[in-house]
């Protein structure tokens, strides 16, 4: 009975050493303030549409808990404005009549010499 009390005991202590260890290690859940989006590594082209190699040439920094949310954040808005301005583009193209159609050309003139029967 009393090495079963001293095993109980050791585990509590070995499992309280570990989370003490781990709140040092990992913080006590404050949240850091969020990064500068104008000082962000995040860069996208901002002279051209943006493309996909683009998108997949996107490097976000890595912290201890993950990605930086404020990065993260900034390139989705910056993705939905581009996919928001080629929809417009798009509808805009689809609005705009297209060139004559076949019942817009007229018919051929009659050649030279041949008369048109009635």
């Amino acid at each position: 009975m009393l090495s079963f009390a001293v095993f109980v005991l050791g585990v509590l202590v070995v499992g309280g050493l570990l989370f003490l260890g781990g709140s040092l290690l990992l913080g006590r859940g404050e949240t850091r303030p969020p990064a500068d989006p104008d000082r962000s590594t995040v860069e996208l082209p901002a002279d051209r549409p943006v493309t996909a190699d683009d998108v997949r040439g996107v490097r976000i920094s890595v912290t201890a808990r993950g990605y930086r949310m404020t990065e993260v954040d900034w390139l989705l808005e910056q993705l939905a404005r581009t996919i928001e301005e080629r929809d417009e583009e798009i509808a805009a193209l689809r609005r705009r009549p297209s060139g004559p159609g076949p019942d817009d050309v007229p018919p051929p003139a009659p050649a030279d010499g041949a008369h048109a029967d009635a």
